[in-house]
């Protein structure tokens, strides 16, 4: 599926970490791309090309990943407050030294849902040394009161819950009615954007981001919202109903006939999940 979260901010996105993939291809033979380690990866990024297409050009079997040793200690630093405020405060944090491994902003209903304050939040993690994280955290939180924002920073268990929290509270309850969207904005837009959602976050380094809808009618308006700032809306969960009125994917680039072209060499039967892609693919 491609999906990712906020530590794409440090480690890229899950593409980012295939190292190489066995696959079953749609005439039922076994091909592999990639190696086991970088210094072996060559030939076609077939695991790139394999990440984000839903199984409609192979059956993956094997993977081999990327990985990275666990950090020695972890902070989180909370900004909350008024939009133009967190956006100096996102500037800032860009252009500075500060190497955070997650950075999210959230919106003003899911701050006050989680009892985190008031308007909209910014929320950072630093993961390293003792030394390093505590004094990141506190020049972060600084940088912040100098903004006039109000500023919190969480560790130990009371952290790892907070960040739990997050993705939970807009899946929380989930009922046949509920709507949950994947957007994409550009980074430079996504402060605006999420001062204008109800419950929702969105990474700042790629400017994905999650959103909870109480109702059919915000999909199109919060949609076009999003591709006005060269991004887009995804419909991940709601009823049939909707999902069979709406196109589910939003997709608008001119990438289709690429596409089309692709999944014609991998799978010129239709034999692997078919349908089930951007433009009926």
């Amino acid at each position: 599926t491609a999906d990712t979260g906020s530590l794409r901010q440090r480690y890229g996105g899950v593409r980012d970490q295939i190292l190489g993939i066995t696959f079953i291809r749609a005439d039922g033979e076994i091909a592999k791309a990639g190696g086991r380690v970088v210094k072996n990866v060559a030939g076609y990024d077939l695991m790139k090309l394999f990440t984000g297409a839903y199984g409609t050009l192979g059956i993956i079997s094997q993977v081999t990943l990327r990985v990275y040793p666990i950090p020695e200690t972890s902070g989180t630093v909370l900004l909350t407050g008024k939009p133009e405020a967190v956006s100096s405060a996102v500037r800032i944090l860009q252009s500075s030294e500060l190497t955070p491994t997650q950075v999210d902003l959230l919106s003003s209903k899911l701050v006050t849902s989680l009892a985190l304050g008031t308007g909209i939040g910014l929320i950072t993690r630093f993961q390293s040394i003792h030394e390093s994280v505590e004094q990141q955290s506190k020049r972060l939180l600084a940088i912040g009161e100098k903004l006039g924002l109000q500023g919190v920073i969480y560790q130990g268990v009371e952290e790892s819950n907070l960040w739990q929290q997050l993705p939970n509270k807009i899946y929380d309850h989930l009922t046949e009615s509920t709507i949950t969207c994947k957007i994409g904005v550009l980074p430079t837009a996504a402060v605006e954007i999420i001062n204008q959602i109800n419950i929702g976050l969105i990474h700042v380094s790629s400017g994905l981001g999650l959103v909870r809808l109480e109702n059919p009618d915000q999909i199109l308006p919060v949609r076009n919202l999003c591709q006005a700032n060269s991004g887009f809306l995804t419909i991940l969960s709601a009823p049939v109903e909707l999902k069979q009125r709406f196109d589910v994917w939003g997709y608008n680039g001119n990438g289709l006939e690429v596409m089309r072209g692709i999944k014609e060499q991998f799978d010129a039967n239709l034999i692997l999940s078919p349908g089930r892609f951007v433009g009926g693919i």
